[in-house]
């Protein structure tokens, strides 16, 4: 076990060091942005602040849940990026070719086109920034072009446009639409501008416009090659490591009965069922907001001929289908975390209850909060400055606005408290071989999970784009996919070592090596979704290289999946845990598809340079969201839930309809729509540009209409699923989901006398 924490404090310690390390490259590296955009002739065609303005209208409006800039947000809207960068080069090129050889662009000779193409690239890429005087210099043609593209803007945020599920006056001030378009310029110059003394962009070439040579660098490629390497060798490492270890059979006594029988839940584990239930009402609500936001894809501004995108804009759904979704897992593991305190130290301390009603009355105030907020903000009923504070702050993931934000770090901090309070008396004591090892992991994720949130406070409102998504990725990666993924797995090896089903000193060992293989590739691999996002190189090189690392422990997951489904059948008693530790061998599967296939299709850097906010991306973010760690949450929840009423028999039925139908519901929805949408986007991405790949002209073609309406049946199945365990949950309460009640076995009688 020494030879085990001492790796696992190394690995976090070293990874750490080097992600801190590449955050000061990132600061060091960022595009500029301007102060004043003047022309040639000395015009103005920028105020001061009139970028970083535009920015905080963007976030207002949405952000990320409305298209995306550099390729981070939703789907249904184009990327501003490309689409102003493409506009832009279109409005040039025909503007010189009416000038110098009076015809369109499009009606040249192919030697015309490419002396075009030349002069453009030469204009686009030359850096005119001057840091002196903090001041962008552009050519007259270009400032004609932002002038251009600030009509076709207003037209489409004034007048809506129902392709992109824009509603009417999404934007409707004049001056507002101006600042808008300057954040969609900058967010296009630095995509096309070379970096000083360099040949290629502020984002490494990103995204794909041949028109101004915008092609993958050869890092992008190089560097791909290199992660291929270290995820072979990775494999093959882990394999031999594998064969090498000795996997003799336990072939102890396990107990005659379920040792959670004779305990007596403490009344803060009993408020926990309040928990669950909040999570079952969040999960139904995030569920029905997915059918509507899904839909808008289809239909853009209605729901089957209602125009409900005047009361609920697709901004708002996806907003809260988003939030919803990162809110009911994360209710449902902390939850678990407040149930599981008292069961690992015996004993309650005083005035845990209270404390516990209290944390639930604190996110509930949150969710309803942050929501209403949000909603006023999409609704442009608050300023640009209170937005970001009570509002929106257009930030996939971490919407919610400043104040709510800060609150749920408040509530995290108090969970924190009351699972450290529950858990530590337990060192006061006598244990056993290897417990001190597996609380020590479960308090450690604990606390990680109680402060990593906080790192989604470092950036400000007016902070530069590529640091606030160095900070964004730090939460969403880290702390979902990191920390809490460590927290999982020693809950659940607690759960069998309370059980009697393993040896408590080999659930340490497990817990503590697997924490240790997952977060070799994970701290660093948080850089994957840095590449192009204004960042240098060495964001590239180090994300590709230990992304690619993170594929590497799932390949060997079916392994812990099956000796769970083995335990489980170990004893006549400790098969009615079958339920809960099903869902656990589904993250297992999803971990594998999820996860591992479908994100490592998307996460090397030449992959990701083509498929970046194309439908490839939500294939592997609702495999690896919900298939991975909502799957936990909710066999977590089975699992306290089945610890809280240990002598009662669950209902087959329904929970065996809800998870079959969840997990083919989720596998259809992926595979047989979202995975062909994406795979068509990729191949417009390569073949004509990025900009193509995200345009109404291609996304609303009769194949790409069909195969969106191809979520239909996986949408429907994983909808029924998700309602009759819904159900279920409820009915636990009730005496609903209750079966007849089954005789104890001989041996158990026997025990008992």
């Amino acid at each position: 076990m020494k030879r085990l924490w001492f790796m696992l404090t190394f690995v976090i310690v070293a990874s750490f060091a080097v992600l801190v390390w590449i955050g000061t490259r990132i600061y060091q590296a960022m595009p500029p942005v301007p102060g004043h955009v003047v022309t040639t002739d000395g015009r103005l065609v920028m105020a001061e602040h009139a970028i970083a303005d535009g920015q905080h209208v963007w976030q207002t409006m949405g952000g990320m849940e409305l298209g995306s800039i550099w390729g981070h947000g939703s789907y249904v809207a184009p990327d501003w990026t490309a689409d102003y960068l493409h506009r832009e080069c279109e409005y040039l090129l025909d503007r010189w070719a009416l000038g110098d050889f009076q015809a369109k662009y499009a009606d040249l000779r192919d030697e015309r086109k490419a002396q075009l193409r030349g002069r453009l690239e030469a204009e686009m890429r030359l850096n005119t920034y001057s840091e002196s005087n903090d001041t962008l210099t552009l050519s007259v043609d270009r400032r004609d072009a932002f002038e251009a593209l600030e009509a076709h803007y207003e037209q489409v945020f004034r007048e809506g446009n129902p392709a992109y599920a824009i509603p009417r006056n999404a934007v409707s001030d004049p001056e507002r639409v101006r600042k808008l378009t300057a954040f969609f310029f900058w967010s296009a110059w630095a995509a096309a501008t070379n970096r000083p003394g360099d040949s290629v962009s502020y984002t490494s070439n990103w995204p794909h416009e041949p028109l101004v040579g915008n092609r993958p660098t050869g890092e992008t490629v190089a560097w791909t090659g290199v992660s291929v390497i270290v995820l072979l060798a990775g494999i093959g490492g882990m394999v031999w490591w594998y064969a090498a270890q000795s996997r003799g059979e336990d072939d102890r006594e396990r107990p005659i009965e379920d040792p959670l029988r004779s305990w007596d839940a403490t009344p803060s584990q009993k408020a926990t069922r309040l928990y669950f239930w909040v999570v079952a009402l969040l999960l139904l609500v995030q569920m029905l907001l997915g059918v509507v936001t899904a839909h808008y894809g289809v239909e853009g501004d209605g729901f089957y001929g209602f125009p409900l995108s005047r009361w609920l804009p697709y901004s708002v759904t996806r907003t809260w289908h988003v939030q919803l979704g990162v809110l009911w897992i994360a209710t449902s593991w902390l939850a678990a975390g407040l149930f599981i305190g008292p069961l690992v130290s015996g004993k309650e301390p005083a005035g845990q209850k209270p404390l516990v009603y209290t944390l639930l009355g604190a996110l509930v105030v949150v969710v309803a909060g942050s929501m209403a907020g949000e909603y006023l903000s999409i609704q442009n009923q608050l300023s640009d400055t209170v937005a970001f504070y009570l509002g929106h702050q257009g930030y996939e993931y971490i919407d919610l606005g400043r104040v709510w934000q800060v609150a749920l770090y408040a509530g995290l901090i108090l969970w924190l408290f009351l699972v450290a309070r529950a858990v530590l008396p337990v060192f006061r004591g006598p244990l056993r071989r290897g417990e001190a090892s597996l609380i020590s992991v479960l308090l450690l994720s604990t606390v990680a999970i109680g402060l990593f949130y906080g790192f989604g406070l470092m950036y400000g409102r007016n902070s530069h784009l590529s640091m606030v998504e160095y900070w964004r990725w730090w939460v969403v990666h880290l702390w979902v996919e990191g920390f809490f993924e460590v927290f999982a797995t020693a809950v659940i090896a607690f759960f069998f070592a309370r059980l009697g089903l393993v040896r408590p000193e080999l659930a340490a060992s497990s817990a503590v090596l697997s924490a240790t293989i997952y977060l070799s590739g994970g701290i660093i691999g948080t850089c994957h979704h840095l590449y192009f996002s204004g960042t240098p190189t060495v964001a590239l090189a180090f994300g590709s290289v230990f992304s690619a690392l993170e594929v590497v422990p799932l390949v060997l997951v079916a392994y812990a999946a099956l000796d769970d489904l083995r335990m489980s059948a170990a004893t006549t008693w400790s098969r009615q845990y079958r339920w809960p530790i099903y869902f656990f061998v589904a993250v297992a599967f999803w971990n594998m598809v999820g996860a591992g296939l479908f994100g490592f299709m998307i996460n090397p850097p030449i992959a990701l340079y083509f498929m970046q906010g194309l439908n490839t991306t939500p294939v592997h973010g609702h495999a690896a969201l919900f298939g991975v760690y909502g799957m936990l949450g909710i066999g977590l929840m089975l699992m306290c839930l089945r610890a809280l009423t240990p002598g009662k028999v669950w209902r087959e039925g329904p929970i065996r309809f809800a998870f079959w139908a969840m997990n083919a519901g989720l596998f259809a929805m992926c595979v047989f729509s979202l995975l062909p949408v994406g795979l068509m986007q990729t191949w417009a991405s390569v073949n004509q540009g990025y900009w193509y790949a995200r345009s109404q002209e291609f996304l609303q073609t009769p194949l790409m209409s069909t195969l969106r309406w191809l979520r239909v049946p996986g949408d429907t199945i994983f909808a029924a699923g998700e309602f009759v365990l819904v159900l279920f949950l409820f009915g636990l309460g009730t005496g609903w989901s209750f079966g007849r009640a089954e005789s104890p076995s001989p041996e158990a009688l026997e025990s008992r006398v």
